[in-house]
């Protein structure tokens, strides 16, 4: 009874919120986070650990995430530290216009955490709800798709489709940088991309050359061109198209994840189209096609490349064995290859980590 009471007079405190899906259908629940509305694109991920990941992935810019494991924020947030050195965050800060829970966790246990979930997406200004009832939400993104949807305490806003502008402008970098040193250079055409994507590279010793998603390679000198992740259509970011072509025309080894997946599809003359709720999650079986070999990955991507469409010369390589969805693809001459899936995530099995190894050795 005594906690009955509690329970009761923290929900009378709490500011109460509202998700509204743009199908007219209404989730009502708690403000917790910065107290603002957000608009974005509403997705799930079925990942039961890696908030701090996810929410900081440049790949989910412009959505509202909602995370289907019913209690969140249990083991806190770690130290800002944004440097290549942390391996809990994936960029230098939160990407989600928003978050829905259906539980959020205010204490938290693990050595590492300097706050909770609340406090840091209020310092970000970064709104997101709980109370919601989350495997409803998600049976009806995956009946319906993934829609535009809105996060409203008192004032309301208009529905935003991230879908329908080129976004990775917002989450490329504006200058080149030069990140180690090693024998071969990586061109890294910034689309968006993990911090984890760099790490991998780093520990292989080479150097990276960090480009903006627009920038003119032809004006650089490299070993190979990596595509990253990034949010978005692809169909909306043509500048990475133009650069993936000029890789292909002049014999440069050529790699991309993710975005970078469907930006060398596009660039081959393979077309791409949007998922109906698209793969956000962990432990997601793929197969190596030459091979047979099964991969487990992480996964967060709402378009695909279509098979139907792949040129002569240009082969599937990996296929989802959930749904049977493209991803990946490669050239026959071995030195153009690109992953839907993020070989660098490691939820649990490393099982792509061979890929990076792979465009090592193309260089």
């Amino acid at each position: 009874m005594k906690s009955q009471k509690i329970e009761t007079m923290i929900s009378k405190e709490r500011v109460q919120a509202k998700l509204i899906l743009q199908s007219g259908m209404e989730f009502p629940g708690f403000n917790f986070g910065a107290e603002f509305p957000a608009s974005g694109e509403v997705v799930f991920n079925t990942g039961m650990v890696g908030y701090p990941e996810s929410l900081t992935d440049p790949s989910y810019y412009g959505q509202i995430l909602v995370l289907t494991y019913p209690l969140i924020g249990n083991y806190g947030i770690p130290e800002n530290d944004f440097s290549l050195n942390a391996e809990y965050f994936e960029s230098d800060k939160i990407q989600v216009a928003g978050l829905v829970v259906s539980e959020e966790s205010i204490k938290y246990s693990h050595w590492q955490a300097k706050q909770n979930l609340s406090e840091w997406l209020k310092s970000a200004k970064v709104p997101a709800i709980s109370g919601v009832d989350t495997r409803r939400l998600t049976q009806i993104l995956r009946e319906k798709g993934s829609m535009p949807g809105k996060i409203i305490l008192d004032e309301d806003i208009e529905f935003y489709d991230p879908n329908r502008e080129n976004i990775v402008p917002k989450v490329s970098p504006k200058e080149v940088t030069i990140l180690g040193k090693g024998l071969k250079r990586v061109a890294l055409l910034d689309c968006g991309c993990k911090l984890s994507i760099i790490r991998h590279l780093l520990k292989r010793d080479v150097e990276i050359l960090r480009l903006p998603w627009d920038a003119d390679i032809s004006r650089y000198e490299f070993d190979g061109l990596l595509i990253s992740n990034g949010p978005g259509n692809p169909k909306e970011c043509l500048a990475p198209v133009e650069s993936a072509r000029y890789a292909i025309e002049n014999d440069i080894p050529l790699f991309g994840i993710c975005l970078g997946n469907q930006i060398i599809a596009l660039a081959a003359g393979a077309d791409t189209y949007k998922l109906k709720y698209g793969h956000r999650g962990q432990n997601q079986p793929v197969m190596e096609l030459n091979t047979n070999r099964c991969v487990i990955t992480s996964q967060n991507h709402g378009f695909a490349v279509d098979d139907e469409t792949i040129p002569e010369g240009w082969s599937p390589w990996f296929r989802n064995l959930n749904d049977n969805t493209n991803e990946g693809v490669i050239h026959e001459s071995g030195r153009f290859m690109s992953v839907q899936f993020h070989p660098e995530a490691a939820p649990g099995p490393e099982d792509a980590d061979f890929i990076f190894d792979k465009f090592i050795e193309m260089l």
